[in-house]
């Protein structure tokens, strides 16, 4: 059994992640395998996008319980990896990743935490974004949908392959009457995922949400973690296509021309995007804190810093 490193919530992560209620991190379940049967039929009321399992929870009694039939979740279980390379890091890895996104780059992310199984093995909770507090379901769109894309139309891959970064820009310029502050903050993301080697940024991991007036805004950032560390994976971006709806390649690396020349492609401001390439161009010691600081395993953490500062220095030296 692997020692738990913390039992309780601060009162800060409570505010966000229940709005107050008290719950414990620890899981009223062993482990993913010990309760394969009732997380699976829990897994078939949910429908969400990924390879990842994925389970509903409620909090009740004080803790995060899975939903009975019927009955709408608020939040999100997502266990350890379960065939890949440092599987049980999944966790504190994705955890880390969108605390950076969040503190460090003030991309919006949805409340999140780190929880545990009896047996100590870690999990992740994220509050769904899309359930008003009223329980009723926000209209949400991903990027695939808001195209008309599935795997009938453009084939299995067509989550990596349909698109560009750039004709999902053209997409928010369709149907986000906001779309030129919108942009910005997509630009943002498709930066810090290239900064954090998410190699899972594709396009049914973006979506539009509906607010209080009834426009689409982008949704608050999902699913941000560094791939590498479980996948190897020598490609530059998630889409095949990559940047630019001309499908161009990188033979001898990208650079700062080239997210330059993205951000105006987009509609941006030329002065916008040189602000917000110099502001994740920046050096800030907070990353190798918080870095050094979570609950990856150390190795992982070594290999987590160095993904992110290669991807640096390639950025600022192109």
């Amino acid at each position: 059994m692997t020692q738990i490193p913390f039992r309780q919530y601060s009162a800060s992560q409570l505010r966000r992640l229940t709005g107050g209620a008290s719950v414990s991190p620890i899981l009223p379940f062993e482990s993913p395998a010990n309760e394969i049967g009732r997380l699976n039929d829990n897994r078939g009321r949910i429908s969400l996008s990924g390879a990842q399992s994925k389970y509903s929870v409620v909090v009740r009694n004080g803790q995060f319980q899975l939903t009975e039939a019927g009955e709408q979740g608020t939040h999100i279980l997502k266990p350890a990896l379960s065939d890949f390379d440092n599987r049980a890091d999944s966790p504190a890895n994705e955890h880390l990743t969108m605390q950076i996104a969040e503190r460090v780059f003030k991309i919006e992310t949805p409340a999140n935490a780190l929880c545990f199984f009896r047996n100590g093995e870690a999990g992740y909770i994220i509050r769904r974004y899309d359930i008003a507090p009223d329980g009723t379901k926000i209209q949400q769109e991903d990027f695939a949908s808001l195209a008309g894309i599935s795997a009938s139309t453009h084939g299995g891959d067509y989550k990596y392959t349909a698109l560009s970064y750039e004709e999902m820009g053209e997409l928010i310029r369709e149907y986000l009457p906001a779309w030129k502050i919108e942009m910005v903050k997509f630009f943002d993301l498709v930066l810090f995922n290239f900064l954090f080697s998410n190699g899972d940024a594709h396009i049914k991991n973006f979506s539009v949400i509906m607010n209080p007036a009834g426009d689409y805004r982008l949704s608050p950032a999902y699913d941000l973690l560094d791939t590498h560390i479980h996948l190897p994976d020598d490609s530059i971006f998630a889409l095949q296509k990559g940047l630019f709806a001309d499908g161009r390649t990188f033979t001898l690396g990208i650079g700062y021309k080239d997210f330059l020349e993205f951000g105006i492609a987009l509609g941006i401001p030329e002065r916008i995007v040189v602000r917000e390439l110099d502001r994740f161009a920046a050096d800030y010691p907070a990353i190798e804190a918080m870095v050094r600081t979570s609950f990856l395993s150390e190795d992982v953490k070594h290999a987590y810093y160095g993904h992110y500062r290669t991807r640096l220095m390639s950025y600022l030296r192109a």
